[in-house]
């Protein structure tokens, strides 16, 4: 992609392969509603979850450029398997040659980040897409900020599809909820704080409720990402400037937009008018 990107003030981009984004997105904009928003699922190509590294990194990186083009000076990855897989090499290989200013941060760093100050056991558990945990990202960025700190990591296959087929409420989702929450306390019993490491979870959070027990915290991410933006704006006022604030946002997919408004409902009660893009 060649292309001229403009050095204005922008919106602040919001990447997800998907929907789970959204609740990202919803975070984010509950703590910094001035600034203006450009939300984008790349939902014909989704889920990211069980893809290989190269390849959710050439999308990842496509998105990026695309966000770029549309004015963001600023990107976040709202999405775990983004993160782990693409971030570190979009961030030392590509942002150099594509324009040093611009900045492209993640989901998994803001969330290893507080968890080593949450736990009291020193033993956290992870539940993620099987793309994330077999990344070891979390285990990596949570060692490296809290080097005792024992990090276990569960892959559950099957509840984003559960999420996104509006069975989140459904009695299916009980049976794969409390089969990964057992598998994960069985094997490590001590577990105090747990990671919703996907961003879909959030939407099973009372059935995710009802499967761990008493006195064990979990963590999803949306407030803890909005809290760290905004404490990186608050310290990086060049970047802070190049934001634009009128409080807008707009909704971009790659696939069909009805179909995603009509399942983006599941994670944003609102109206939104929402257009289709390319990125090939």
């Amino acid at each position: 992609m060649d292309f001229t990107l403009s050095q204005s003030a922008g919106p602040i981009g919001v990447f997800d392969s998907g929907y789970g984004g959204l609740t990202i997105l919803k975070g984010i904009r509950e703590q910094l509603p001035q600034y203006d928003y450009i939300y984008l699922g790349d939902n014909a190509r989704a889920p990211y979850g069980s893809r290989s590294f190269d390849i959710v990194y050439q999308f990842t990186l496509q998105a990026v450029k695309k966000l770029f083009s549309m004015g963001c000076q600023l990107v976040i990855l709202g999405c775990n398997t983004a993160s782990a897989k693409a971030l570190r090499t979009i961030q030392k290989n590509d942002l150099p040659n594509i324009d040093p200013r611009r900045r492209v941060l993640g989901v998994i760093r803001p969330t290893a980040e507080i968890v080593g100050k949450l736990t009291e056991s020193k033993h956290i558990g992870i539940l993620a897409t099987p793309g994330t945990i077999k990344s070891e990202s979390y285990n990596m960025e949570i060692k490296k900020l809290w080097g005792n700190v024992e990090v276990t990591g569960e892959a559950c296959p099957l509840w984003v599809p559960i999420v996104e087929n509006n069975e989140a409420e459904g009695e299916g989702a009980d049976y794969f909820v409390k089969k990964r929450i057992d598998h994960l306390l069985q094997t490590d019993p001590k577990i105090d704080t747990l990671i919703l490491g996907c961003t879909h979870y959030p939407i099973l959070l009372p059935k995710i409720k009802q499967y761990v027990p008493e006195g064990i915290r979990i963590i999803s991410q949306g407030e803890y990402v909005a809290s760290s933006l905004k404490d990186y704006l608050s310290r990086h006022k060049d970047m802070d400037n190049l934001c634009t604030k009128q409080g807008s946002v707009r909704y971009f997919t790659t696939e069909n937009a009805d179909k995603f408004k009509e399942t983006a409902r599941i994670f944003l009660q609102e109206n939104m008018e929402v257009h289709r893009l390319k990125l090939e």
